[in-house]
């Protein structure tokens, strides 16, 4: 059981030793260390390891760092002063050094295990040994475990320097791809969408590092060339850190029985995801295996509902193996992601994600991770088979409460009470067949256009046409539109009785809201801004010059996404994409390279 310390919901942090005093280590407290760890954390080679669930391990900090961002709204969130960002001891512990921190703080940080599963596919072939004992958080490591006004949150930084598991890398993140993810937390958060979080971001002024990248203007798949990147360290913040991949890593070993302490690992590190995750839903006081069955109902609720909030957003996760699957169930790991600009259900941002994690393919790749995620829990169950029978239900009625949780995201984009199959389905014919751009085609459906002209904003008129008859189609498929939201009236047409009949018949009408009210709920809904890569390059590329002003521009705009801003941000971040960068490398599609 996690200690809590007494609740303190007034503390402001102005400094270290501010938060010196919040500090509480449940996971190095409450689990297992491996045995061979160093208590210096200097443990950089690739090794395996055998049992305990994290290593300790020291940051190597970058050289010369720079102030790039940080989060305001999660900073006022913590209670942080904004004055933390860019002082010295705070740019100090969160670009890696941890050699000058006042007690109770810890001088080393950790990292830890997991298993690899792809579309529900165990592997071992990524880790350097072949046993699955050397794979892990290779460039990943939390420094910090504290609460903050009654609320734990877990640091981690990315691009700390190597670890046990960085497989013979550098353990470094490079600017582009730290830019990427600091923006995208934050986008995501905004968005409503569960997330870990970004804090602060900063870039080195000397030291470099080498990575496969595109081209200017290259039509190439992958990487052509290789570059020089600035490294940088970008601190991102959770509840906790346990992925899917991380109970596997556990539950393969206790179901082959690796180690005597097999079995007991695995069940400490399930009451400690409970206990950091699952508290206000789970009673302490029920058995082990009704803990266990309830975690395992709880987590399908909240993968299926995070998958369905990605599809609503219009965000592709691009690789959703088991390891970059937060146990917690929000989105963690922003690596090949990307925001679909054309509507395509086969989008897929990264080159060697393959299909089955393309954007609609998202929720069969979330049943794959639920399916691990309940194959790890099993060996805690193995002795009762009527417990495992309820585990088993759980994956098998993992597709309905997907499609559930679809159905129900898809009429909220639509404004309606309920799904309607047949109104769906020619309207995902007829985004894919015009093509429409999918975050501007949903924003401006949402000013219930009487007629299809304000949809045109959003067709790329460029690219060729599937079909002939689209306008008509489209047109026919507004009006059946407005028909079941009782808007009819918008459009010029003859008030027939068999028109008015099948509006009074319909199961859907509500004549209780107003086309206002229906056009401000689909606006919070749909989002006019969104995080898409070429939005993403220019910002990029100019703080790689030492000008980080598009950073913190885009950061304002995209943390805003439902607001109606100022018509120079409209002008400059609600358009298409332009023609000239579609197939481009690094604008329409990357590689993992980070």
């Amino acid at each position: 059981m996690i200690i809590k310390p007494p609740l303190n919901t007034a503390q402001t942090v102005n400094c270290i030793d501010d938060l010196a005093k919040l500090v509480n280590y449940s996971f190095m407290d409450t689990l297992n260390c491996d045995p061979d760890a160093t208590e210096h954390g200097i443990d950089y080679a690739p090794r395996q390891v055998f049992s305990g669930h994290y290593v300790t391990v020291k940051p190597t900090p970058i050289q010369a760092p720079e102030y790039v961002a940080h989060s305001k709204t999660l900073f006022k969130q913590l209670g942080f002063a904004d004055s933390m960002a860019q002082s010295p001891d705070f740019m100090s512990l969160f670009s890696g050094d941890m050699s000058n921190l006042p007690a109770p703080m810890s001088k080393v940080g950790w990292a830890s295990g997991y298993a690899l599963s792809i579309f529900g596919t165990e592997y071992i072939q990524q880790c350097p040994f072949k046993t699955g004992n050397g794979y892990g958080d290779g460039r990943a490591m939390s420094i910090l475990e504290a609460v903050f006004k009654g609320q734990r949150w877990e640091m981690q930084l990315k691009g700390g320097g190597r670890t046990p598991y960085c497989r013979g890398a550098d353990g470094r993140a490079v600017l582009r791809s730290s830019v990427r993810e600091f923006l995208a937390q934050e986008h995501m958060h905004a968005l409503g969408v569960p997330t870990s979080r970004s804090l602060s971001l900063y870039v080195s002024k000397t030291e470099t590092v080498k990575r496969p990248w595109y081209s200017e203007g290259s039509l190439s798949q992958d990487p052509d060339r290789m570059i020089n990147e600035s490294v940088a360290i970008s601190t991102r913040v959770a509840s906790s850190f346990i992925r899917v991949g991380q109970l596997e890593l556990f539950g393969r070993r206790a179901r082959k029985q690796e180690h005597p302490q097999a079995m007991a690992e695995l069940a400490q590190l399930v009451l400690h995801l409970i206990d950091r995750e699952y508290a206000d839903v789970i009673d302490a006081k029920l058995s082990f295996s009704d803990k266990v069955l309830l975690l395992a109902s709880e987590f399908r609720q909240r993968l299926t509902s995070l998958v369905a909030n990605w599809i609503r957003v219009g965000y592709c996760q691009g690789n959703f193996n088991s390891d970059n699957c937060a146990a917690g169930g929000f989105t963690l790991d922003y690596g090949p992601f990307g925001f679909c600009d054309v509507f395509d259900p086969q989008y897929q941002p990264w080159t060697g994600g393959g299909q089955h994690f393309a954007f609609l393919n998202q929720g069969v790749a979330a049943q794959r991770n639920f399916l691990m995620f309940c194959t790890a829990l099993s060996p805690l169950l193995a002795t009762k088979a009527n417990d495992l029978n309820q585990l088993q239900n759980l994956v098998n009625g993992f597709s309905t409460e997907m499609q559930t949780k679809m159905q129900q995201m898809w009429a909220a984009k639509l404004g309606l009470n309920s799904f309607n199959a047949e109104l769906f389905t020619e309207l995902e014919a007829l985004m894919v067949q015009t093509p429409v751009d999918y975050t501007l085609f949903f924003r401006e459906l949402s000013k219930l256009p009487a007629d299809i002209t304000p949809l045109k904003k959003s067709f790329y008129q460029h690219l060729p046409y599937a079909s002939k008859g689209l306008e008509q189609r489209w047109s026919a498929w507004l009006y059946q539109w407005q028909l079941l939201l009782g808007c009819t009236d918008y459009f010029n047409l003859e008030a027939s009785s068999d028109a008015c009949s099948d509006v009074k018949a319909h199961e859907n009408l509500v004549m209780s809201r107003s086309r206002e009210q229906i056009s401000k709920q689909m606006n919070l809904i749909n989002p006019k801004y969104s995080l898409r890569e070429w939005l993403l390059v220019p910002a990029y590329t100019q703080a790689n010059e030492g000008n980080y002003s598009l950073v913190q521009e885009l950061q304002s705009v995209m943390t805003q996404p439902y607001a109606e801003q100022t018509q120079e941000v409209e002008d400059k971040y609600y358009r298409l994409k332009a023609a000239e960068f579609f197939a481009v490398g690094g604008l329409s599609h990357l590689s993992c390279s980070s």
